[in-house]
């Protein structure tokens, strides 16, 4: 089974992993200190939302301050690309070069990757994350549409052939059976893959439903926000931890 830290991505109740956004590392601990009495299983540091996101000092201070707040917490460091519904749009070579760093860090559990990066960058971070003991969700979004049954399944079986520990897609509905396409094509991956964690979410108010039925179709963590979602339809994370108990 995959880890996150501590925290074993299997096939029962999806995890929960709330993500932490702030412009300044003040702003992160005080999210951190948000989460001191919620239920949580991941947190995600995203820190395309820090202002000096183009210093690697800052961000080592960044990581730093989260660490030192949550010390127990299994973390996944997120840089997410304005290409993808991010927040700050670099290079790409510094994309790679800031994923790196914090791989190298020794104070995060986890990575992001896009998949549609260059391949070569990949396979190069892919390599470092291994020898470092780090998990890598590689990860694809699409805030516009939600992409056909066959090109959903073919980037999360692309993504694990790459040498992805966890494929992560995040699509957006125009419809109630864009939803239903989401859910079927996670379900059709996951029953090839079943020892394999997945990660899929149909977002907004329309894909919610998608949070919460992980258990059913076979997406093993699912997103929830802490003072400020970092998506649309996330839903507040001690609300999603109710509803995942009571239909587990």
């Amino acid at each position: 089974m995959i880890k996150v830290g501590n925290v074993t991505l299997d096939n029962g109740m999806p995890k929960i992993c709330v993500p932490i956004v702030g412009r300044t590392v003040d702003e992160l601990v005080q999210e951190c200190r948000y989460l001191q009495d919620k239920i949580y299983d991941v947190v995600e540091l995203r820190i395309d939302f820090l202002t000096d996101v183009t210093s690697l000092d800052a961000i080592g201070t960044a990581i730093e301050a989260v660490r030192t707040e949550l010390p127990n917490s299994a973390i996944l460091f997120t840089f997410r690309t304005k290409e993808e519904g991010g927040e700050t749009a670099v290079p790409e070579a510094y994309y790679f070069e800031l994923i790196q760093y914090a791989i190298e860090s020794g104070k995060v559990d986890a990575v992001d990757i896009e998949y549609f990066r260059n391949h070569d960058s990949i396979k190069t971070t892919l390599d470092i994350a291994k020898k470092h003991g780090i998990t890598v969700i590689m990860s694809n979004h699409d805030f516009d549409k939600t992409p056909s049954f066959d090109e959903i399944t073919e980037r999360l079986i692309g993504m694990k052939k790459l040498g992805a520990d966890v494929a992560k897609l995040a699509c957006m509905p125009q419809s109630a059976k864009d939803v239903l396409t989401l859910l079927s094509a996670t379900e059709s991956v996951k029953s090839q893959y079943p020892d394999e964690p997945i990660i899929t979410m149909s977002m907004g108010k329309l894909g919610a439903v998608s949070r919460i039925s992980g258990e059913t179709f076979g997406s093993a963590l699912t997103f929830g926000s802490a003072k400020k979602a970092s998506a649309p339809g996330q839903i507040e994370v001690s609300t999603l931890q109710m509803i995942l108990r009571a239909l587990h």
